[in-house]
């Protein structure tokens, strides 16, 4: 199975200009816990968690007003194809310690693959099983 039969689209997105508050009310109004950061043309440049958004603006003083996305997204981000077999983005998410993946096609934003996605179909229920026991692994060994 591709990733392109799992992933989620459209794709709720932030420009890294954006503000921290901008963000916050838009994980809130969506309920999701992760934006990709896409500069213009739709090339994913980084990603902005709910997580990003307490450690790196709120727990560090900052106002979120007046703090750029820029400033407390992720900027390394792990990217999958739409082709890419499930398997294959589930073994990256365990290795990567990742539980979303943006999915890029031609440069640009596409859609996005959780390890609830993978794990909603029963044919990848093992795959999404086996990358949540590689990621929380590793959390306990921290």
């Amino acid at each position: 199975m591709k990733i392109r039969e799992v992933m989620t689209k459209p794709v709720i997105r932030i420009g890294a200009d954006e503000t921290v508050e901008v963000a916050a009310r838009t994980l809130a109004h969506y309920n999701i816990g992760v934006l990709p950061v896409c500069a213009g043309d739709g090339r994913v440049c980084g990603v902005v968690t709910d997580r990003d958004l307490v450690t790196r603006c709120l727990a560090a003083g900052r106002m979120p007003g007046a703090t750029k996305v820029r400033d407390v997204m992720t900027g390394r981000v792990v990217t999958v194809g739409p082709e890419m077999e499930v398997s294959a983005a589930a073994h990256l998410m365990g290795r990567e310690q990742v539980r979303r993946l943006p999915v890029v096609e031609n440069g640009r934003l596409c859609g996005m693959v959780s390890l609830g996605d993978l794990a909603a179909r029963e044919e990848n229920a093992i795959d999404a099983a086996d990358a949540l026991t590689e990621i929380t692994a590793n959390i306990r060994e921290e």
